[in-house]
């Protein structure tokens, strides 16, 4: 990775100090869908900056159920990596790939050490906890507030925004598990939706109308 390449994704974001150090020791990734970032239980070493692409971040639960919490998009990072690496804890995230995604890892000691040192980047650690807490207060209000049939095509207008494409390459199971409910009734509410002219199903194929 070189210097020009970080100018480039991060110009107007991260000061020149920071975007030295960020050359020297930022790890360039790329990644195809469905890669496991992180699991519950295990430590996390490094904290990733999106640079294109999307992540999903996943609340599993004791049974295997997944919860959808949040993703993560270009020049974004994960506020719970953020927090457990300041806090030396354990992760009670999943983290996937939802498409081909590029990204940069740092490694933990620097998260403190650049939170004292760069005010560009305590900025953007202070606003990525501001965004995710937005995320979290949407999900809450998704559950309490809306019907399974709101929430699901919710779920399916933020992927095709991700994507960019009104065409989602989906199964009804990761739909289920995101959503924690059976893929019977994922597929009981997109045939209701198909019927009122919301989407077209095909296998594995969902595009919104």
């Amino acid at each position: 990775m070189n210097l020009s390449f970080v100018k480039e994704k991060f110009v107007g974001i991260f000061e020149k100090g920071l975007l030295d150090e960020l050359e020297h020791i930022g790890n360039y990734m790329e990644l195809e869908e469905g890669h496991v970032l992180m699991r519950p239980g295990g430590y996390i070493r490094t904290v990733p900056i999106v640079l294109s692409g999307s992540i999903k971040i996943l609340r599993p639960d004791e049974e295997g159920r997944e919860a959808l919490l949040y993703y993560l998009g270009g020049m974004d990072s994960c506020a719970m990596s953020l927090t457990c690496c300041l806090d030396r804890k354990q992760s009670e995230i999943l983290a996937v790939t939802e498409e081909k995604t590029k990204l940069i890892t740092i490694p933990v000691e620097k998260v403190e050490e650049w939170m004292c040192k760069y005010s560009t980047w305590k900025q953007f650690v202070f606003l990525t906890y501001q965004r995710r807490f937005e995320d979290l207060l949407n999900a809450i209000d998704e559950i309490a507030f809306h019907k399974l049939d709101e929430r699901l095509l919710n779920l399916l207008q933020r992927k095709s925004k991700q994507s960019k494409s009104s065409v989602i390459n989906i199964t009804h199971e990761i739909l289920a598990g995101e959503l924690a409910t059976s893929r019977e009734v994922v597929s009981r509410l997109l045939k209701q939706l198909e019927k009122i002219g919301k989407v077209k199903l095909s296998r594995n194929k969902i595009e919104l109308c």
